[in-house]
């Protein structure tokens, strides 16, 4: 069960501004039904201000909700101000969104580029300054993820936008990789060479360290746990000893043949250090 900001109900319970606009000044699309979620934006501009914005979308609550945040966030705004929305900006206006779903936000943020890109022309000044600002893919692209017709740009701008460093946040944001599974190796080298790029992250601070943890704790490990009616506390951490409450199993440790402390450990070694070493209290 994913836990919702009250915003993110409010907004699936109750969505603003569902609909078209005939005549629409710009109109953007992103997603496919193919890949289960699908997103329509119309605008409706007075001058350089979007006087009106709806939306039709076919996907999950969080897709709704993000469409449905995203209006009301363009509405009365000049294209200026439009421009430099950005899909985090939609996740944190819902007040978060679970990991697994930051994709529906990803989504809102390529409707919106799309609008503006039909809207600006690809050879105009305009698109040129947003492009700049925020890299996007063209037609033709590469696609890395088949399944889910995911471009090679697209991946860039998610882990540049939001420093993602591992498999599992890349296929939150993107879905690519949460299929078949062939494209894992080529995204898992996109990270590996964006990393390189910026080697301050090689190395994590005590501080960066600390709240990485918690963060795989609580947005990757926590939820396997949970499906088998388990849990996870985190006790304490000192240095590269990270201390646990556990509760139940998960089916991952039932397939492995792995205890659930080995399981937890395993985790956080790949995906924050592998000189981590867990241990099981209480």
């Amino acid at each position: 069960m994913w836990d919702y900001s009250e915003e993110v109900m409010d907004h699936y319970r109750n969505p603003r501004n569902v609909g078209s606009i005939e005549n629409a000044d710009l109109i953007g699309e992103a997603g496919s039904l193919a890949c289960g979620d699908s997103l329509k934006l119309f605008i409706k501009l007075e001058g350089n201000i979007v006087k009106d914005a709806k939306f039709q979308t076919f996907g999950c609550g969080s897709a709704v909700a993000s469409s449905s945040i995203l209006t009301e966030m363009i509405i009365g705004k000049t294209l200026d101000e439009v421009k430099k929305i950005t899909n985090k900006d939609i996740a944190d206006k819902l007040g978060g969104l679970p990991a697994q779903k930051m994709h529906c936000s990803v989504m809102g943020r390529e409707a919106l580029e799309d609008a503006l890109k039909k809207y600006y022309g690809e050879d105009s000044e305009e698109w040129q300054e947003l492009e700049l600002m925020d890299e996007h893919s063209k037609a033709g692209e590469k696609i890395i993820c088949t399944c889910f017709n995911v471009t090679e740009n697209q991946i860039w701008e998610a882990i540049k936008q939001n420093n993602l460093t591992t498999l599992d946040e890349v296929t939150n944001y993107t879905k690519a990789g949460g299929a078949c599974g062939r494209c894992k190796n080529i995204i898992q080298d996109m990270i590996s060479t964006y990393l390189n790029k910026k080697p301050e992250t090689q190395e994590l601070t005590p501080t960066q360290k600390i709240l990485k943890i918690g963060k795989v704790l609580e947005q990757q490990i926590a939820p396997q746990l949970q499906k088998d009616g388990g849990d996870i506390e985190l006790v304490d951490i000192d240095g590269d000893i990270v201390k646990v409450k556990l509760i139940g199993v998960c089916s991952a440790c039932k397939n492995a043949s792995m205890t659930l402390k080995n399981f937890v450990e395993a985790e956080l070694k790949e995906k924050v250090d592998n000189r981590i070493v867990v241990e099981q209290v209480g």
